[in-house]
Parts: C-alpha cells; sequence; structure tokens
C-alpha cells in the first residue's frame, strides 16, 4: 500500500511542477525572455503530468494555438490514466 501512496505522491508532486512550469513560461514569452523547451512540457507529460500542463494551458492560456499541444495533451491524459489504471489494478 505504502507504494501506491508513494506513486500518487509522485503524480501529485509532477502536475503541480508542469503547471507551475506552464506559467513560468507564460510570464517568460510576456517578458521576451527566454522559454522552457517544449520538449520539457512533453517529457513531463509522458511521465505522468499531462493533466497538469493542460490545465495549465487552459487557466493561463498558453500554448492554446500550437495544435500538438491541443492534441496531444488529451490523449496524454488518456495514455497517463490507462497506465495509473494498469499499474494500481494489475502490477499488485
Amino acid at each position: 500500500m505504502e507504494e501506491y501512496s508513494s506513486f500518487l505522491m509522485y503524480l501529485i508532486g509532477v502536475n503541480i511542477m508542469s503547471f507551475l512550469l506552464m506559467y513560468i513560461d507564460k510570464r517568460k514569452a510576456m517578458k521576451k525572455q527566454y522559454r522552457i523547451p517544449e520538449r520539457t512540457f512533453w517529457a513531463l507529460a509522458i511521465l505522468g503530468s499531462a493533466l497538469g500542463a493542460y490545465i495549465g494551458m487552459k487557466l493561463f492560456r498558453h500554448k492554446t494555438k500550437h495544435r500538438s499541444f491541443m492534441i496531444g495533451m488529451p490523449i496524454l491524459i488518456i495514455v497517463n490514466i490507462i497506465s495509473c489504471i494498469y499499474i494500481f489494478f494489475f502490477m499488485s
């Protein structure tokens, strides 16, 4: 049971990190500063933070004109959910 709580804490942490990075990148874009590479958002999303990135996109109106983000993040949310279901129910 402890491994599940650790995994859950990981998911919460990585989603908060993606959400905050969307905010930081939006602020940097507005100030014309060095930006966070898109591959960082994709890597984090693949590692379980697609939901946090998507919420950040919508809330901060960031990356919403990027077709790859508007289509890819929802797909990765589904992949993340399926992966979590597999981990919680089939790997015990």
